[in-house]
Formats: structure tokens, C-alpha cells, sequence
């Protein structure tokens, strides 16, 4: 059996450190707002070259509060990619504005910048690129739509823990960026988390107020906030696994790369693309191939788990039935999901594990032919 993410491994690994971590929290007695979080802010700012971390519940949270804080509202529209994981649309949603789907490059599957001048109207206030699998968006190429049209730009980067784009990690590529710390997450915790990351002051400042009930003073409620607030355990859980999180990126390349190695050739089999000056951390390793459900099922008889991230698209969902977006005028996205498939990756996997899995997918195409 090779389970699709072994979440064991990892804890096992920092066992003691997570022990000590969780022990430094329960003897200072302080669970919510204090020291840990405090010092995860430091750490991970500093990680992402960024002035600011605020740390939220989680990375849906992230999204909507962010684009709250920056004066998004109903009326508004906010391009988002036409295939990914529906938080970044429900982010939009949440502040009464309209995402508007912008089509993926099939290479990447992530939003195509050349597409995005042709969706900028009059309404458009933001654009939401997504690091999606681990891979950075065109960041270059959308920061500079967004400086000709004096657009916001939020990346997603809940996926995009540690990867760079010409020199840069995601978190300082955009005017702000926000993460999830969803447990299988490359930067995951024990829990739901999340966290912006900006060097835009007055944004950080609306933020921290937002995600507080609205308060910079204990009692004093200067706006309507929310209450979403990274607690103290995972902020101390974060900072033991942030120390490892470079080490754990080089080890999901190493299995990326062998995979790619090992499945090189194979017709009919799309692998993982990698632009110039773009560093892929692999949170998901995504083949591609019109045959998906047999593989699937050929792969599950020899006991080896995989997902599809994501088989429904955002404006397919019933919960964007509303909008009457099309499949027939995404067809970029509704292939991507009906297509692409995530094959098992996590930092402890073993070689021996991966020789398995890419013997397995290259036996089904050497069979079927």
C-alpha cells in the first residue's frame, strides 16, 4: 500500500521538537494573541522578504480579509483562474464582489497572463493569480498588467510555501499574498490556519484589526472585524516545521524530478512543467492524461492512492450557478479537471515508493499499447 500523503512521517521526524513546542505553550498559559505568534509573524515575514504576517484562521479567511481590507466590495469584479481549488473564488464572494474566471495555460494551470487585459473592465479591482500545485504564477507578466490597469494583486500562495519566481518567494511577487497552514500543506500545521503576508503597512494595520473583532484596543471596536485568529499552538507548530521547510521542498524536487525521470516518454502522459526562473516545491506532483479513470483504477488494484485536484471547476460548482458561467467558454479549466491527475508526494516518501508508483503508470501505457 502507498498512501496518497503520509502525514505520520513528518510529525515522527520533529517528534521532539513538536513536544517541546507544545509544552512551551502550555506552561506560558497564553493560547491566543501572544508570544508564538508573535514570533511565527517575525520568522515567516522574514522567510517571505516581506515586512508583514498576520497570522488568521485559515487560508479562506486569508483571502476574504485581505481583499476586505482593501476596500473590495459588492460591485467589484476580481479575475480569478478558471481552474483551482474553490477558495480562491469563495475569498471574492465573501466581500460581495464577482469573481470573474480568467482561462489557465495549459502548461502550468495556472491563470495565463495573456489573457487577462481582454477581462479588465471598468469593475475590476484585483487580480488573484494562483501558485497552484506548488508552481508560481507569471508573476512578472502580471504585475505588470496590474501596474498598467492600477489593479491589486493578491496571490494565492496556499499551495506555494517556499517557491520562487525570478529571485523572489511567493509572498513578496504581489502586493500581498496569503497561505494556508492546512495540515498536508508544504507549511502545514495541526489544525486549520492561515496568514497574509504584505509589506504594505496600512494594509497590515487593517488587517490585524479585521481578523480581532475590528479592535486595536482591547474593547474598542473601530470596524465590524471578525474573529480569525492563528492560536498559539499552531503558531508554535509552524515555527518547528518553518525550519524545515526548505529541506522539505528540496526533498519533494528530488521526488519530483525522479518521477519526471522515470515517466519521460510516455505518450498520451502530460508531466509537470517548470517555466525558466521559476522554482516548483511540489505540493502536488500532477500528471495529465486523457485516460485518467482507468489509470486510476489500475493504480488503486496495486494499492497505490491518488486525488484529482480538482475534478469540478469554480463556475461548474452549483454554489456559482448563479453567475451562468459556461463550460463551453472555459474550456482550458474543464479539460484540466477532467484530465489531470495527483500522484502520491510527501517529504519522507522514499525512492523505492516512487520506482513503485512510475513502474505502475508506465506498465498501464505500455499495456494499453
Amino acid at each position: 500500500m502507498i498512501p496518497f500523503f503520509d502525514i505520520h512521517a513528518g510529525h515522527f521526524e520533529l517528534v521532539e521538537d513538536l513536544n517541546l513546542a507544545f509544552h512551551r505553550v502550555l506552561k506560558g498559559g497564553h493560547l491566543i494573541m501572544g508570544p508564538e505568534l508573535d514570533a511565527f509573524e517575525k520568522e515567516f515575514s522574514a522567510y517571505c522578504g516581506v515586512k508583514h504576517c498576520i497570522g488568521v484562521g485559515n487560508g479562506l479567511d486569508a483571502l476574504a480579509l485581505t481583499l476586505r481590507a482593501r476596500g473590495i466590495k459588492a460591485g467589484d469584479e476580481v479575475l480569478v483562474p478558471s481552474q483551482t481549488f474553490i477558495a480562491t473564488w469563495l475569498g471574492v464572494s465573501m466581500v460581495g464582489a464577482t469573481p470573474v474566471p480568467v482561462e489557465i495555460d495549459p502548461l502550468t494551470y495556472n491563470l495565463d497572463p495573456k489573457l487577462v487585459r481582454a477581462k479588465i473592465t471598468r469593475r475590476t479591482k484585483a487580480i488573484i493569480p494562483v501558485h497552484l500545485y506548488g508552481l508560481p504564477a507569471a508573476m512578472t507578466e502580471i504585475m505588470e498588467i496590474a501596474r498598467d490597469s492600477e489593479l491589486f494583486v493578491l496571490e494565492d500562495a496556499a499551495q506555494g510555501h517556499g517557491a520562487m519566481h525570478y529571485g523572489k518567494r511567493t509572498g513578496a511577487l504581489g502586493h500581498a499574498a496569503t497561505f494556508s497552514f492546512y495540515p498536508t500543506k508544504n507549511l502545514g500545521g495541526m489544525g486549520d490556519g492561515g496568514a497574509v503576508v504584505t509589506s504594505d503597512d496600512e494594509l497590515a494595520e487593517n488587517l490585524r484589526m479585521l481578523r480581532n473583532y475590528g479592535s486595536k484596543k482591547k474593547y474598542v471596536h473601530e470596524v465590524a472585524g471578525v474573529n480569525s485568529r492563528l492560536d498559539e499552538l499552531q503558531a508554535a507548530i509552524l515555527r518547528v516545521k518553518l525550519a524545515k521547510l526548505d529541506e522539505w521542498n528540496n526533498k519533494r524536487q528530488k521526488i519530483a524530478q525522479r518521477y519526471s525521470s522515470l515517466l519521460a516518454g510516455i505518450e498520451d502522459l502530460q508531466l509537470p512543467f517548470v517555466p525558466e526562473k521559476t522554482t516548483h516545491v511540489f505540493h502536488l506532483y500532477v500528471i495529465r492524461t486523457k485516460r485518467r479513470e482507468e489509470l486510476i483504477r489500475h493504480l488503486d488494484s496495486f494499492g497505490i492512492s491518488t486525488l484529482v485536484h480538482y475534478p469540478v471547476p469554480p463556475h461548474a460548482q452549483g454554489a456559482y450557478s448563479d453567475l451562468a458561467y459556461s463550460g463551453e467558454h472555459l474550456p482550458l479549466g474543464i479539460a484540466a479537471a477532467n484530465e489531470t491527475l495527483s500522484l502520491p508526494i510527501w517529504p519522507q516518501m522514499t525512492f523505492d515508493q516512487v520506482d513503485t508508483v512510475a513502474d505502475h503508470v508506465r506498465g498501464f501505457f505500455l499495456k494499453s499499447n
